[in-house]
């Protein structure tokens, strides 16, 4: 096997706190749609958030592989869970790349502790793959900024702290204008709209955010003006590896359920398990669950090696996303009626599977990545 001693022991623990914690409260999470405060604290306890800032920075320091085992076992516990993980990870690697020293003293640590509730502020009603279609502003007032302008479906955005929200500084230089500002959420002329109800992963909560005359002091700009795209961009494969963990995470836990449900349900006397209609429905999810998690433990650790790792990540993304929709589904015909009914957790887990497909850059998009970069560069790998 080629995890070593320290990815088992963090991926056993992991495991276990998801068995003990997440699951039993995955089911009133859900219909309650409710923020796990309690949940994130014993997290934050355990070394889960900002698994890979460095040790010196009061992060574990683990590598990328690490942080793919952690997305999938809290996901198999609930997906909304590994959001969370997932949305700390991105916003505290973008301040270890391009914050400042101050910046870095001033956040990582209530980031990491769960005391600090971040959001990464960039979907707007114009630009959601479309970045280039954002219109929030940011302009100069002395040595600060004036920030204006709204964004929507914000991860968090319903009880965040703090926003990095991506806004033009020079409406002329296209990607070259965009830049990121690390914003008090709290401060006067910040709104947040009514939290959004969504169809799967429904305790993580998502929002719009308003900004009119918002004032910035200087040191809210995160690395340099104009680079803010290219800051974003230099996260996607990681975001994309962790979104591909939590839809294998997803697709586990279907096969787990599915495969006791098969073993315990009888029908004409036997149980179905002994159905080959049934056993190949089983087959199917297992193997492309395992296919899943070797692309995304093999774009983990291209990210790792230094690689470029581009092509890797969105097929991992890609591949994942689409295993969890269709293979939940699976687990769901295995269930029958019941899987239908709420309460069920293979009905939870077909629900959230479809933002898989989604966010992080919709699959179709990462099918556009693909084949790019294999015209670009060859089908070598």
């Amino acid at each position: 096997m080629y995890l070593n001693e320290m990815h088992k022991q963090v991926r056993d623990m992991t495991r276990q706190f998801s068995n003990d914690v997440i699951r039993p409260l995955a089911e009133e999470l859900d219909r309650d749609s409710r923020f796990p405060a309690e949940i994130y604290d014993q997290m934050a306890e355990l070394g889960l958030f900002g698994i890979g800032v460095p040790e010196e920075l009061g992060g574990p320091g683990f590598d990328t592989v690490t942080y793919a085992i952690v997305m999938e076992e809290l996901s198999r516990g609930y997906a909304s869970i590994a959001d969370q993980c997932g949305l700390i990870e991105l916003v505290s690697s973008l301040l270890v790349c391009h914050g400042s020293d101050a910046q870095q003293e001033k956040w990582l640590s209530g980031l990491l502790s769960a005391k600090i509730r971040p959001a990464y502020c960039i979907t707007e009603p114009e630009a959601g793959t479309d970045v280039s279609g954002i219109r929030t502003t940011a302009v100069r007032d002395g040595d600060g900024w004036v920030l204006n302008g709204g964004k929507i479906w914000i991860h968090n955005a319903p009880v965040a702290d703090i926003g990095f929200v991506l806004a033009r500084t020079d409406p002329e230089a296209g990607h070259r204008g965009m830049s990121i500002f690390i914003v008090d959420l709290h401060a006067d002329g910040v709104m947040r709209g009514p939290k959004e109800i969504k169809m799967g992963q429904r305790a993580s909560q998502v929002g719009p955010l308003s900004f009119d005359d918002v004032r910035l002091s200087p040191d809210a700009l995160l690395g340099t003006e104009g680079r803010g795209f290219h800051m974003m961009m230099s996260v996607l494969d990681k975001g994309r590896v962790g979104i591909g963990a939590l839809a294998v995470g997803i697709g586990q836990a279907g096969l787990e359920a599915a495969t006791e449900y098969a073993q315990q349900r009888k029908q004409f006397k036997k149980p179905i398990s002994e159905f080959q209609g049934v056993q190949w429905l089983l087959a199917d999810i297992a193997k492309d669950v395992e296919a899943a998690r070797l692309l995304v433990h093999s774009a983990a650790s291209k990210i790792d090696a230094g690689q470029d790792a581009t092509r890797a990540c969105s097929m991992a993304k890609c591949f994942a996303g689409d295993m969890a929709v269709a293979r939940s589904a699976d687990a769901v015909q295995v269930f029958g009626g019941s899987g239908y009914i709420r309460g069920f957790e293979v009905e939870r887990l077909y629900r959230d599977a479809k933002i898989t497909q989604i966010y992080e850059g919709t699959n179709q998009i990462q099918r556009m990545i693909i084949a790019r970069e294999l015209l670009a560069k060859g089908a070598s790998t």
